[in-house]
């Protein structure tokens, strides 16, 4: 995965790396705590502009984003509200999914721009902000605002660990790993929950 994402870079330079993390908003499995640091990198060889570096990494997010905003939007909250009565559709209740537009309704804004900020959940934020159809122009700032701090604390990382970069994947990847093992867990239990719910008494 380094050597891919390295390649990219060093053929597309800082085009590559928007492209990357684009493809990483959409793709969560490519990891962003090693695109970021090694263009901090790159920029602190001089190979890279480093606010051209953070520039495209905030505008490849924002596309990424509102790539599975438009994925939400297409689904809409009274599809999923209506997938939801279905005794075969395990992920989500009906109550589930209003409790979910309650609170999306009441702290959407700041959810967006923190969830930027935490692997995996900056991709699936986008999709209830579709659903709801946040206003696009307050999505795209918001994702913009969170990103941006998220993309330049990591460059920064790069730009001054220089060529000791991969420590900042190296400590980044725990913290993944743990987020994904509690989202694991916690549509297990919902799954489980609305098994039982939709399971007829005996």
């Amino acid at each position: 995965m380094d050597e891919w994402i390295t390649s990219v870079m060093d053929r597309l330079g800082v085009f590559g790396v928007g492209a990357l993390i684009a493809l990483e908003t959409v793709l969560p499995p490519i990891p962003s705590e090693v695109i970021l640091p090694l263009a901090g990198f790159q920029a602190h060889a001089g190979k890279l502009n480093p606010l051209a570096v953070w520039a495209a990494a905030t505008v490849g997010a924002l596309v990424g984003a509102l790539a599975l905003y438009a994925l939400g939007a297409w689904l809409g909250y009274r599809r999923l509200h209506r997938l939801a009565h279905r005794r075969w559709f395990i992920i989500a209740s009906p109550s589930d999914v209003e409790r979910g537009r309650e609170l999306f309704d009441r702290h959407g804004s700041w959810v967006v721009a923190a969830a930027r900020c935490v692997p995996v959940l900056r991709s699936l934020v986008s999709l209830p902000a579709g659903m709801v159809r946040m206003p696009v122009l307050k999505f795209s700032a918001l994702t913009l605002l969170g990103a941006g701090m998220w993309n330049a604390a990591f460059i920064t990382a790069g730009w001054h660990l220089s060529e000791r970069w991969e420590v900042v994947q190296r400590y980044g990847r725990p913290i993944t790993i743990g987020v994904v093992v509690l989202l694991a867990l916690a549509l297990g239990w919902t799954v489980r929950r609305r098994i039982k719910q939709s399971t007829p008494a005996t």
